[in-house]
């Protein structure tokens, strides 16, 4: 023991500063990991509490012939982590007339709601309200837009085969989630698509058993009682797992009631959804946290190796002195357990005070346990790494190399068993071939079928990108060594002007040290890597969340009119003159008959929609955005399809495709010819599937009516929430204000509403501290271990411009081989990855997103370190020439 502690405070005192070097790569790859697993941990929990939070009903339980609302009702209330429970009438009407201005308006079939008391209070959400009073009868917003009713108008409401119930109206409200309110309970989810009923009305609970039991007596099919239900929000943190454990508990129910209450699990949907995006968080996590870890262990075993000539010829004294192996080994272990203590515990403390300061808990939100279980991994891993970058190569020169051995230092160094089999030529091929394996159109990273429990990634996407970092890798070691090697006599008149007549004996220093010059450049070539990958990913992904955001809200700001409603362009207008908009655009949203498929149809100016949105290149096939908007623009009677109508009907670019379209005098569907001009894949406030773009001015004329679906308006980026604030003001209830400030945190994945930016900055911190590191750090090292070169030319009468030559080859070596195989293999990297990891974006980029004024500042940092090693080295030898000589 005591010989341990006197080699311990040895190390302390004489190796202070290649500990504390060793003890920062350690550090690095801890914090890292800390970091980003706890942020992933706190994601997770935010993608499920926001799931949960975004639903206002939890469960939909309908009442089937063999149950009465009452025992379903109690049934629910006695069953765990049930909160409330309330019963909620639905009927059929086929139709309602109101008259209101000297006019009669009557509407087709539509749907009427028996509500309770406190309803909006127990499920907030469910119902906004607009206008008027929520106590009393109430109608739906575009049902009041139908019947042109406001607060104190009566309504009439169709029965089969009874008489007309009237009511009057109270208040205008808005239903947000009206999808799932109107859902068909019980049925698969593809089935789910018919869009909610254009006319409802809400009654009152005891106002609707009045006009609607007589009705459930004769027609039952007529009038059914749904239970919703408001549940515990206690889950876990983890959405797969959380969804897990609310779909049983929807299946124990209907066990429990024999099948006379079918749920409609509208919080397991949403958890479902969750889930998805949590794995490609988790694939997020492995991609960001995992090639930062590795290198951090790169650069730690680097680090190490520096000195590992100075450890043979320490180990081979005390050999010689009778220190057995045994004993040897215990000192190194020693010196590891020092180094990955040291590391671990600095590290922990970075990424507390990361945690702390950006995300405003050293736990980044996550739960105390998450936060301890990831520290501890980061810490096994902190030391692991330790083992295997000190341990292990100090262990393989113990049992493989004599004392006499381990003193000579001179050698020439035999090529690597890989570069003589050509193993980086091997898994470059390798690469590509599961890259393109995985990049084929119907490949998905991430497959969760809907309805189904389990859930599943394929990790072995991420070979493609793992074997082409380690192929580049091996690939610049060979052309480095080739330099070096063969190229000498190129290296010698390179360094003519900074070396002088010593540039001969540089090049040949340098030849002698090729395998720690490589391994220094390729060190700095994966952390460039590692850093234009990292930063070009996110940039992506901000751009691409930014245009989902778009392209699902429409423009900046988005009025909606209602169905039915007829809006002239000439309202446009009006919009125009509010503060903030800089341009508006009319969208016509009509519906066309392409064969016996309904898809809907969106007039626009093809000259001048762009003036309100951005429409990008991915949004079109075959052509640009600009080319194929100049071909709609040049035919009047001009349509785009979508792919799949293209392939359906067999089409070629002009040919006649025949639509029915709505007359709007008539009310009949005609038959309209178009001609097939190009294909759009997404168009603003376009849904997923088929649908069709055409000339506004055309389907007016050919339909008899110029009625506006939509305005786009475009504020310049700037204020579009107050802008939105403004037009609603304007529009009032007649019409629907939309903001992209709002979208972003409703549309595409739950990534997006997760904040990513503190995380990004964390990431790129690190990556620029990896790349100063691997740079300068790696290089002083080297360049101390060299110091007898340049004592000794130091004392020979070398001028400190020749011993400048001497550092400043290795450096320039190091920085130019770095920076181009680090700037090539992270853009190889970047395509890769984007491509993978396709299913993150919605839509596809176009192209990558380089974030230039990062990647400026990575290139300064690392010449910038590997300068400031050079300058330090040569200077230290000129001032402490005696003192060197005398250590050597």
């Amino acid at each position: 023991m005591r010989t341990l502690a006197l080699w311990s405070t040895g190390l302390v005192k004489r190796r202070a500063g290649r500990l504390a070097a060793a003890a920062a790569g350690i550090a690095l790859a801890v914090a890292m990991l800390a970091s980003l697993g706890s942020f992933l941990a706190a994601s997770k929990a935010t993608m499920t509490h926001r799931a949960a939070g975004s639903v206002a009903v939890d469960w939909q339980v309908e009442v089937q012939r063999n149950g009465t609302p009452a025992t379903i009702t109690k049934a629910l209330s006695a069953f765990s982590g049930t909160v409330k429970a309330m019963p909620v009438g639905f009927a059929d009407t086929k139709g309602l007339t109101a008259t209101a201005g000297g006019t009669t308006q009557t509407t087709g079939a539509g749907k009427v709601l028996g509500i309770p008391g406190g309803y909006p209070k127990t499920f907030p959400g469910s119902v906004r309200l607009l206008t008027g009073s929520s106590t009393g009868v109430v109608v739906a917003q575009q049902t009041a837009a139908n019947l042109h009713v406001a607060p104190g108008d009566k309504v009439k409401i169709a029965r089969a085969g009874l008489s007309p119930f009237t009511v009057t109206v109270a208040g205008v409200v808005d239903l947000p989630q009206a999808d799932s309110l109107f859902q068909v309970v019980g049925a698969p989810p593809q089935s789910q698509l018919q869009a909610p009923p254009d006319n409802v009305v809400l009654l009152p609970l005891s106002t609707f058993h009045a006009a609607f039991d007589p009705l459930a007596r004769s027609r039952p099919d007529l009038v059914t009682t749904q239970i919703h239900v408001r549940r515990s929000h206690v889950l876990p943190a983890d959405p797969s797992a959380a969804y897990t454990t609310v779909t049983q508990q929807a299946n124990n129910f209907e066990a429990a009631v024999s099948g006379a209450g079918v749920v409609g699990d509208n919080l397991g949907a949403a958890l479902g959804a969750a889930r998805e995006d949590s794995l490609y968080s988790q694939v997020l996590f492995l991609f960001l946290g995992a090639p930062g870890a590795l290198l951090a262990a790169a650069l730690t075993s680097a680090v190490a190796g520096t000195g590992a000539n100075r450890r043979r010829k320490e180990q081979a004294l005390l050999r010689t002195r009778g220190t057995s192996q045994t004993a040897l080994l215990r000192l190194i272990v020693v010196e590891a357990a020092v180094i990955g203590v040291l590391g671990s515990v600095a590290g922990l403390g970075v990424a507390a005070a990361i945690g702390a300061t950006m995300f405003g808990s050293p736990r980044f939100g996550a739960s105390t346990a998450s936060a301890m279980g990831w520290a501890v991994a980061s810490v096994l891993v902190g030391l692991a790494v330790a083992a295997v970058t000190i341990v292990a190569p100090a262990r393989r020169d113990l049992r493989e190399a004599t004392a006499m051995q381990a003193r000579l230092s001179v050698g020439r160094p035999r090529r690597p068993v890989w570069m003589r089999f050509g193993l980086d030529f091997l898994l470059l091929a390798g690469s590509l071939a599961v890259f393109y394996a995985t990049s084929r159109s119907k490949y998905s990273l991430v497959l969760a079928p809907e309805g189904v429990p389990t859930i599943s990634v394929s990790y072995w996407a991420f070979l493609g990108p793992a074997l082409l970092w380690i192929s580049l890798a091996l690939l610049s070691w060979r052309v480095a060594d080739m330099i070096l090697d063969r190229g000498r006599p190129l290296v010698s008149r390179l360094l003519r002007p900074a070396a002088g007549n010593l540039s001969s004996t540089v090049a040949s220093t340098m030849h002698r040290q090729r395998r720690a010059l490589t391994r220094s450049a390729v060190l700095v070539g994966l952390a460039i890597s590692f850093a234009v990958s990292t930063a070009t990913f996110n940039s992506t992904y901000r751009q691409q969340a930014e245009i989902d955001a778009q392209l699902t809200n429409g423009a900046d700001v988005t009025v909606t009119e209602s169905p039915g409603a007829n809006v002239q362009p000439s309202a446009a207008a009006a919009l125009a003159k509010v503060p903030g908009v800089k341009a508006v655009q009319p969208l016509q949203h009509r519906f066309a008959y392409v064969g016996a498929d309904l898809q809907d149809l969106y007039g626009i100016n093809a000259r001048t929609i762009s003036d309100a949105v951005t429409l990008q290149d991915p949004y079109f096939q075959g052509a640009s955005a600009s080319e194929v908007l100049s071909r709609l623009n040049a035919r009047p009677d001009g349509v785009l399809l979508s792919s799949e109508t293209v392939n359906d009907f067999q089409l070629s670019l002009g040919d006649t495709v025949n639509l029915r379209l709505q007359n709007g005098q008539t009310q009949k569907f005609t038959t309209v010819p178009f001609h097939y001009v190009g294909i759009v894949n997404e168009f603003p406030t376009a849904p997923k599937d088929s649908f069709l773009v055409a000339n506004s001015s055309y389907v007016a004329r050919q339909t008899g009516s110029t009625a506006v679906g939509a305005f786009l308006v475009n504020t310049g980026g700037q204020g579009s929430k107050q802008v939105a604030t403004r037009i609603q003001r304007l529009v009032g209830t007649t019409a629907k204000v939309t903001d992209i400030q709002s979208s972003r945190n409703l549309v595409g994945s739950s990534l997006t509403s997760v904040d990513l930016s503190g995380l990004t900055r964390v990431e790129l911190a690190f990556a620029i501290a990896l790349v100063a590191a691997s740079g300068g750090l790696v290089l002083a090292l080297g360049l101390a271990e060299r110091r007898r070169t340049l004592a000794i030319a130091s004392a020979l009468g070398a001028t400190p411009r020749q011993l400048k030559g001497f550092t400043i080859g290795e450096s320039a070596f190091v920085a130019i081989v770095g920076l181009l195989a680090g700037g090539l293999a992270g853009w190889g990297l970047s395509e890769m990855l984007v491509k993978v990891l396709t299913g993150v974006f919605d839509p596809p980029p176009a192209h990558l997103a380089f974030p230039w004024a990062y990647l400026s500042l990575v290139v300064v940092c690392s010449v910038g370190a590997m300068a400031m090693a050079a300058v330090l080295s040569s200077s230290r030898a000129r001032q402490r020439v005696n003192e060197q000589l005398r250590e050597l």
